[in-house]
């Protein structure tokens, strides 16, 4: 009988092994399958015995060398000694010389070798962190996550079972209900009470246009792109504050955060002000006093203090007042 093949279930591998002894030093196994690698096993002893794990070599072990992690388990064939139970060993595996294991037991005659794969990693490029090419908790929340943001997508770009038609400023948007009602207090307000939208499960967002109200669906769908969600951030601005979507209102003013500017400052601390943006307005006032810039836009200060809130106007005062340092 030979006794090279390995038998695997799941995650699992054995090897029985027979006349291992004083005449037969070395023994490997066939190649088998676990992830997407060959794999052989090897008993040697030379003084003790050593057992080894390792890929096929093959152009998937050498573009994609695994990361294994595994336990062993010796047992002798109809005998009541213990078995021999490995540490959890976890290594980057290219060739048999990458892993020998001493096992304690000096076993001969016949054994079985069980190899349990905890986990299988693909090895990082330049010595990044493995992926797992088993799926964890954290991987099938994504997979379960993805499945649902393109059910969600589906709904929202083919109108299934839509309940809600929007009315924008340039033409009309079907929605649902449920989506807007579990986003927004106030859509769920619309549809709680006796009011026009519940009795026609139509809205009027006519301060939008229809493409910017459809970058806000996406945005509630989970579905919105960043070159959708920057093109209309400003819109999606005023309709967050609208409708008390505050993940929304932080994400606008997070992202108008990032490439404030000298061509947009002064616009930037009026929508702070506006829309009680506290982290953006102390952004635009140091950008404006601390870091010097109100001299880069002096020509553009007096039509801001003509048309800005007078409370602001005497709040950039008091600042200036206090950081003023003359050239």
């Amino acid at each position: 009988m030979v006794d090279t093949k390995v038998e695997t279930i799941a995650r699992l591998a054995q090897w029985k092994v027979d006349n291992f002894g004083p005449t037969t030093a070395y023994k490997r196994s066939d190649p088998f399958k676990i992830g997407i690698w060959n794999w052989h096993i090897s008993v040697e002893k030379n003084r003790s015995v050593y057992i080894r794990l390792f890929p096929e070599p093959s152009r998937v072990s050498k573009d994609q060398p695994p990361i294994a992690r595994f336990v062993i388990r010796v047992t002798t064939a109809g005998s009541n000694r213990r078995p021999y139970i490995s540490p959890i060993h976890e290594r980057l595996l290219r060739t048999s010389d990458d892993f020998a294991c001493p096992v304690d037991v000096n076993f001969q005659g016949r054994f079985v070798i069980d190899v349990e794969f905890l986990d299988l990693k693909i090895c990082g490029v330049n010595g990044g962190e493995g992926s797992s090419i088993w799926p964890s908790d954290g991987m099938m929340q994504y997979l379960a996550t993805q499945s649902t943001l393109r059910c969600l997508s589906r709904m929202l770009d083919e109108a299934i079972h839509s309940d809600v038609t929007i009315n924008t400023c340039d033409g009309t948007l079907k929605a649902h209900r449920a989506i807007l009602s579990a986003s927004s207090p106030v859509f769920l307000s619309m549809f709680q009470h006796d009011l026009k939208e519940k009795e026609s499960s139509t809205i009027d967002i006519e301060d939008m246009t229809s493409e910017s109200c459809m970058a806000l669906l996406s945005y509630l769908y989970g579905t919105i792109s960043q070159e959708d969600f920057w093109k209309h951030r400003l819109a999606l601005l005023s309709a967050a504050n609208k409708y008390d979507i505050v993940d929304l209102k932080d994400a606008c003013e997070e992202s108008l955060l990032e490439d404030i500017s000298t061509a947009n400052v002064l616009e930037r601390l009026q929508e702070a002000w506006l829309y009680h943006l506290n982290k953006l307005k102390k952004g635009c006032m140091m950008y404006l006093l601390d870091f010097g810039k109100i001299y880069d836009v002096r020509d553009e200060m007096n039509e801001f203090f003509r048309h800005a809130d007078r409370e602001l106007v005497v709040e950039m005062f008091q600042e200036l007042l206090a950081v003023w340092k003359p050239m």
